[in-house]
């Protein structure tokens, strides 16, 4: 919090404490409490709640995430009647208070968000408590099962499940969840990849205005991790003698390594700027006058997604476990990752196996595939394309976990009111 910053705005929230606004909102109300810890979380609990909410429209939703970047993105996706507060810190006090103010009929955890004060309070209270989007990776399955004593409870008080896959399935009823509320329904991330139709910027005028050429390919390094960016910025230079237009876009996953990402290539020589620093009113630059725009905001990933040539998703080469590839496939980008994506495993054997990506081994190899696309526009299409494909027939998870949170809460003590 200290690293990110701005943690003070709402901190009484994670101890449990909430304005005089905020208990009035929800004064006499019925209240499903979503929780989406981040970004990433945080888009799928948008796509849940334009779902849900037109089913249960007498109900007020609450939403919390644990970052401030969270934070940013539920104000800036989701209309003000939605309730929107930071996570309660897993004390005793803190959630109980939360627990107690809030009075839930429901909580929707998002992923494997598993914090025993708070699965205790509302076991304890016999509130419905439903996981959704669920997957379990290798060392998270390992962790639980080291703790498997205190966890199985945990696991068991679920009233639904929504598994990623087969094989997150299995892992979780080992864990303890009755096989019978385990259900698989895919990742929820392949749902709502389009660009929403309010359009909060305009990268082909951002980039015009910095002097790149109009029609010049993007390489756009998405949610980067550390040495990631250095190894684009190296290879881009040298690109650069066969594609002389090539611009680089580089979108680090935490925003707030950029100061540390800009000193780094400033040592490379990297003529670059950052996003911060370019407002309505910033004069255009020289053409050819920089290299690379360096990303230091969130939330506008997505935007430069759609217009990139060709798309690196990040933490897969120089970190282990990789990031989400869904949402440029979504557009019908070219993709190009490293070794390291175990965190999204299934979903990357999808890709993989319909030839809707490009998986290498090292800055060799990566440099290699991004010249034969950018030197081969039908491939970068043909890509492009099929990972569209891989996307659309993997949609619908959203639809069925709303369909399962439906049915629990049913069965629950909201008996047919709504």
């Amino acid at each position: 919090m200290r690293r990110r910053g701005g943690w003070r705005k709402g901190f009484g929230e994670r101890l449990g404490r909430y304005s005089t606004k905020f208990k009035q909102a929800i004064s006499n109300r019925d209240v499903i409490w979503l929780h989406a810890v981040s970004v990433g979380e945080v888009n799928i609990c948008v796509q849940l709640i334009k779902v849900l909410q037109p089913r249960l429209p007498n109900l007020k939703l609450v939403v919390s995430t644990t970052t401030t970047t969270g934070m940013s993105e539920l104000h800036k996706k989701l209309p003000a009647e939605v309730g929107k507060i930071y996570y309660p810190m897993d004390r005793r006090g803190f959630v109980r208070r939360a627990l107690a103010t809030i009075r839930p009929k429901a909580v929707v955890l998002i992923e494997a968000e598993i914090w025993p004060n708070f699965l205790w309070g509302l076991q304890a209270r016999k509130i419905p408590h439903f996981l959704v989007n669920t997957r379990i990776s290798g060392k998270s399955f390992r962790g639980y099962c080291r703790f498997r004593f205190l966890f199985r409870r945990f696991f068991a008080g679920f009233t639904g499940v929504g598994a990623q896959s087969e094989h997150d399935a299995k892992r979780l009823v080992e864990l303890g969840c009755n096989n019978e509320v385990v259900n698989v329904f895919g990742s929820c991330k392949f749902d709502g990849t389009g660009i929403s139709r309010e359009r909060l910027l305009d990268v082909s005028n951002l980039t015009q205005n910095l002097g790149v050429p109009k029609g010049a390919p993007l390489l756009v390094g998405g949610s980067t991790h550390s040495g990631e960016e250095v190894i684009l910025a190296r290879l881009a230079r040298r690109l650069r003698e066969k594609h002389p237009d090539l611009f680089l876009v580089l979108v680090p996953r935490h925003a707030e390594r950029g100061r540390e990402v800009g000193d780094a290539l400033a040592k490379l020589g990297v003529r670059f700027v950052y996003r911060s620093e370019i407002g309505s009113n910033t004069p255009p630059r020289e053409q050819g006058s920089l290299d690379c725009l360096l990303v230091n905001t969130t939330g506008e990933l997505k935007y430069f997604y759609e217009e990139a040539a060709v798309v690196f998703i990040g933490k897969s080469l120089t970190a282990k476990g990789g990031q989400n590839p869904i949402e440029p496939a979504g557009l019908a980008k070219a993709i190009v990752f490293g070794p390291h994506m175990g965190n999204f495993e299934e979903i990357t054997s999808k890709f993989l196996a319909n030839d809707a990506a490009i998986q290498v081994a090292d800055e060799a190899g990566l440099e290699s595939a991004i010249d034969n696309l950018l030197s081969d526009e039908a491939k970068r299409i043909a890509l492009g394309q099929s990972a569209r494909k891989v996307v659309q027939s993997n949609e619908g998870a959203v639809e069925r976990t709303v369909e399962m949170i439906l049915s629990g809460i049913k069965t629950g003590e909201m008996v047919q009111k709504y």
